[in-house]
């Protein structure tokens, strides 16, 4: 606790110094409010086609754009990291290659293998927009393979604005029993009152996540390459898996049957109101126009919450090899194994802001105090009941002219059963000018509980504790640059890990008892000729010291495209992916109690990197994606993301964006 105060006053000090250079002046919104309002209704006299949209994230005071383009469809369709590696199929559990450590202080459940998949309120977007605007994306890929995806937003007047968004994936995938079903909704609101004074943001959520798990296909380590060779298993569905191999398999859009599953079941509500004083001035632009102009300067903000989490595991025929041998379990005829466990946590934040300039809604202070009240339920109904107080403070300033931007944040849990964990970080980022772009530097440290699934987790067979799990302490020190004139992205991080936790067997945790430090280089370039683009990620990864932690030296993805602007409308990008990784002891998986397990005896190759040739365009307010992956199947074998777990075969994926505005 002594060293989170000795590292937040240094942040907190060296504020007055390193802002003496600052210019100060009015940028964007913090939250809802402030800034300027047209009041008329001459916007709704635009043309049928021109609407102005933007959004932001809660507590973060930079307005963001739409993308539209079709460049990655990763991150502009599937919205899932090109970096991230599933069990083999879409919507299966998975985790990033370019690791990336858990940094958030406080109580944690501790199960997030399906994380990628689901709404939470970090990721809700606040939008405002002088038009309805809607948006509507279907994907259909090999083995019935299905997505759908609907948003709308729109503004009922001035001060109102409301959005909803849904997803749903579902696939089958190649392999027996690996069949996902995943249901998202989300709503989000914000109002401000008629003199800016007052705001409001909702935001709400509901996660249903099934997805199938087969314990990789069926054999020794090292043979399952031998296994996939074999031609009589040219139809994947036909080789045995560890998990539900018996099930004969009933697919339905709406309603598919998984023999196996793990299920996360998550809602959150947060209403966040604020209240401002400060002033404001009307603004008369001509005879028919006029606009509201109001600048905070002290804000009262009140945030509730309540979210709850359930998370289950249902095999209804297990087999007797696959237990025995990874949970040590005796087998009985007609049992089941099942987990479950439910957390709700309700709480209650009270924050002082203060903007020190007025009109600079990004320069401001903040402290407050949060209370959080968790409870857990489990299979044989033992109970969890306790309490948490958080304090927290934030100094940001952000320069009317982006030259600079500096923040300082620190939280303490002062008490409660996470009394001691703390979380504070730094960031300091300059724009030097065109040619070098922005740089930053980051600093972060975060000293925390392990979360729970580390010290106790029970199923129908089974219990197990282990109570003897220090706070784990992780740092991090990042430098970044961005450069839009020679098109490039660099960070370099580096971690320092204490007391790093992890499962070293399918059911069994522990802490490594030294400390180790993990480098890690990411760079993206994009290269031009002509209307030729190669588009280039790298990530290098090195573990100094003796950890717990596999990762793989290299991770690169590589799309070289032709791109070209036809016939005034017609925005075509055509080429070929490339994806590889360079062979390394994957973590392996547990699906009871859905981790991800460090090992060291077996490891995972590409043969040939993930090919996929695509062409993609867009004409007007539609989008498409067509792509034909896993080229690399018809060469070599299928290459593999864990132990025995295969990345999919061939496959033709065609994904449709459609958006209106009303």
């Amino acid at each position: 606790m002594r060293h989170f105060f000795i590292i937040l006053a240094l942040l907190i000090v060296s504020v007055s110094g390193v802002m003496a250079q600052f210019n100060t002046g009015s940028f964007g919104n913090y939250g809802s409010g402030g800034g300027t309002m047209q009041r008329d209704t001459s916007q709704r006299n635009l043309g049928p086609d021109t609407i102005t949209i933007k959004y932001h994230f809660l507590n973060d005071p930079v307005d963001r754009h739409l993308d539209s383009s079709v460049i990655d469809f990763n991150a502009n369709y599937l919205q899932i990291p090109a970096s991230y590696m599933t069990l083999g199929n879409n919507g299966n559990a998975a985790r990033n290659l370019i690791y990336t450590p858990r940094m958030q202080a406080g109580f944690d459940e501790g199960f997030h293998a399906y994380d990628i998949y689901e709404f939470t309120h970090e990721n809700a977007r606040l939008y405002n927009t002088t038009r309805p605007y809607s948006e509507l994306q279907y994907l259909v890929g090999a083995q019935q393979e299905q997505m759908i995806g609907v948003s709308h937003t729109q503004n009922r007047n001035e001060n109102f604005n409301f959005a909803f968004d849904y997803r749903k994936i579902n696939s089958p995938g190649y392999f027996r029993t690996q069949n996902t079903n995943h249901d998202n909704y989300r709503v989000t609101a914000n109002y401000n009152s008629q003199n800016k004074r007052y705001h409001v943001n909702v935001s709400y959520y509901y996660n249903k996540i099934n997805g199938g798990e087969n314990g990789g296909i069926f054999g020794q380590a090292g043979t399952a390459a031998d296994t996939l060779g074999l031609s009589k298993y040219n139809s994947r569905k036909t080789i045995n898996v560890n998990l539900g191999n018996q099930d004969i398999p009933a697919y339905s859009f709406f309603g598919t049957s998984i023999a196996v599953k793990s299920s996360y079941r998550q809602s959150g509500l947060l209403i966040q109101q604020q209240y401002d004083w400060g002033k404001g001035d009307t603004i008369h632009v001509n005879d028919t126009t006029q606009y509201y102009k109001f600048d905070p300067v002290f804000r009262v903000q009140y945030t509730f919450k309540t979210q709850g989490n359930t998370f289950m595991y249902t095999d209804n025929d297990p087999s007797e090899t696959y237990y025995t041998q990874h949970y040590g379990i005796a087998f009985r005829e007609g049992d089941t194994i099942r987990a479950r466990q439910q957390w709700r946590t309700l709480s209650n934040d009270l924050s002082l802001i203060q903007f020190p300039v007025r009109g600079n809604l990004a320069h401001f202070i903040n402290l407050g105090a949060r209370f959080d009240h968790t409870t857990g339920n489990f299979l044989d109904d033992v109970k969890q009941n306790f309490n948490n107080l958080a304090l927290h403070g934030e100094y940001r300033n952000k320069t009317k002219n982006d030259l600079w931007d500096f923040s300082a944040k620190g939280e303490l849990y002062a008490l409660g059963r996470n009394v001691g964990d703390y979380s504070v970080s730094g960031m300091l980022s300059r724009y030097l000018n065109k040619t070098l772009g922005n740089v930053s530097l980051l600093f972060r440290n975060v000293n925390r509980e392990p979360s729970y699934v580390y010290k106790f987790f029970s199923y129908s067979r089974d219990s197990w504790y282990n109570g003897g799990l220090g706070k784990e302490n992780i740092t991090q020190l990042q430098f970044a640059a961005d450069n839009k004139l020679l098109k490039y992205n660099l960070a370099v991080n580096y971690f320092i890990f204490t007391n790093y936790t992890y499962f070293d067997s399918y059911m069994q945790s522990t802490q490594s008892s030294g400390l180790f430090n993990l480098l890690q280089v990411v760079l993206s370039k994009h290269f031009r000729y002509k209307h030729w683009n190669w588009y280039m990620d790298f990530a290098f990864q090195q573990v100094h010291g003796n950890g717990p932690l596999n990762v793989p030296s290299i991770w690169t993805r590589h799309r070289i495209a032709y791109e070209n602007r036809i016939f005034s409308n017609l925005n075509l990008m055509t080429g070929i992916e490339a994806r590889y990784n360079t062979e390394y002891y994957a973590d392996d998986y547990s699906p009871v109690p859905g981790q991800f397990v460090y090992q060291n005896t077996q490891k995972v190759r590409y043969y040939l990197p993930d090919l996929t040739a695509f062409l993609h365009f867009r004409i007007k307010s539609l989008s498409a994606y067509i792509r034909a992956e896993n080229l690399n199947t018809f060469l070599k074998m299928n290459n593999f993301s864990a132990p025995m777990y295969p990345y999919n075969n061939f496959g033709i994926r065609v994904g449709l964006r459609w958006w209106f505005v009303n």
